[in-house]
């Protein structure tokens, strides 16, 4: 019966449970709670990620739903709020299936003055008093060696011919899929998708660090020494193959942050995507001055469903789209 709720009111409970944990964690810790608007005049020019727009009410020009509530989190940053959290309520364009709904329920925080790894400690603290059982001491890797043990390929290396064979030796593709693909980030964010990722977190949860820096998005990248490759200060956790977070060592460049989002927005185009207006504010606040920080989105709904041993992520929500 469609009007029933997805969850059960004892999951519903826990959900709640879980949201005032979260709020008792950062009280302790002094981080303050904050809300931000849903819609927006700006949207994420991310090439992977798409949002709803609306239609301008009364005549007004269209606003976007917010797919993070990280630009307006940031500029509350720059003007001075200090650490600062919020359970937001998101919306993804076609993010639908058992571990996703178009709506969802993400937690983000900013911690000025740590580096990555002193934020995957606290996520890490985070997720240990929201888990409570059964989770062990969490693994860290870098995105290199993640791909050389379970790939068997170097992800730095590697050049997209290359990175193409390893998807067919891994019985990811056929023989004749995307036979005029070049692109490295293409290859690898398809061996990561379907093959790495879903070998991560599988006896304790794992965080995967070190990116390549062709994948930087909002993070800063750290220059390379002798025959290091330059890698993009980001991080990502995984739980039983689900990335549960995504955090960065937040670019602070506005210049920098403006050609990145240029560069996203040329993408799209060249994609036959539809293209939003980058959030010029966030540009202005990063002129102004962001404080050396890092900042992570954790999806509180996955963490909920890994917890409870639920089958699909619709079993966490009060309705899921389909009820909706």
């Amino acid at each position: 019966m469609s009007w029933r709720p997805s969850a059960t009111i004892e999951t519903l409970k826990a959900r709640a449970e879980q949201n005032g944990s979260v709020r008792a964690f950062f009280a302790a810790r002094g981080v303050l709670e904050v809300e931000t608007p849903i819609l927006s005049a700006h949207a994420t020019v991310d090439r992977h990620i798409d949002s709803f727009s609306t239609a301008g009410g009364n005549g007004g020009d269209a606003q976007w739903l917010q797919t993070s509530p990280e630009f307006a989190m940031k500029r509350l940053l720059a003007a001075g709020s200090g650490a600062i959290y919020q359970i937001a309520r998101v919306f993804r364009v076609e993010e639908l299936g058992r571990h996703h709904n178009t709506e969802f329920s993400m937690l983000e925080w900013y911690r000025p003055g740590y580096s990555m790894f002193d934020l995957m400690d606290e996520v890490e603290a985070l997720v240990r008093t929201l888990a409570a059982t059964g989770v062990g001491s969490f693994e860290r890797l870098s995105y290199r060696q993640a791909f050389q043990r379970h790939a068997g390929v170097d992800a730095f290396t590697a050049e997209g011919d290359e990175l193409r064979d390893a998807a067919l030796r891994l019985g990811l593709i056929g023989a004749g899929d995307f036979a005029g693909e070049t692109e490295r980030d293409f290859w690898l964010d398809l061996i990561m998708s379907l093959h790495v990722s879903p070998r991560l977190g599988q006896a304790t949860p794992s965080f995967l660090h070190d990116f390549p820096a062709s994948m930087a998005a909002l993070s800063r990248v750290r220059n390379g020494q002798g025959d290091e490759p330059a890698v993009a200060e980001r991080f990502e956790l995984f739980w039983h193959g689900l990335e549960l977070a995504n955090g960065f060592h937040e670019l602070t460049d506005a210049d920098e942050q403006r050609r990145r989002f240029e560069a996203d927005q040329a993408w799209r185009r060249g994609h036959g995507k539809v293209v939003p207006p980058y959030d010029a504010h966030l540009i202005d606040a990063l002129a102004q001055g962001l404080p050396d920080c890092s900042g992570v989105a954790l999806g509180l709904d996955r963490l909920l469903m890994l917890k409870l041993g639920l089958p699909e992520l619709a079993a966490t929500l009060a309705f899921d789209r389909s009820r909706a």
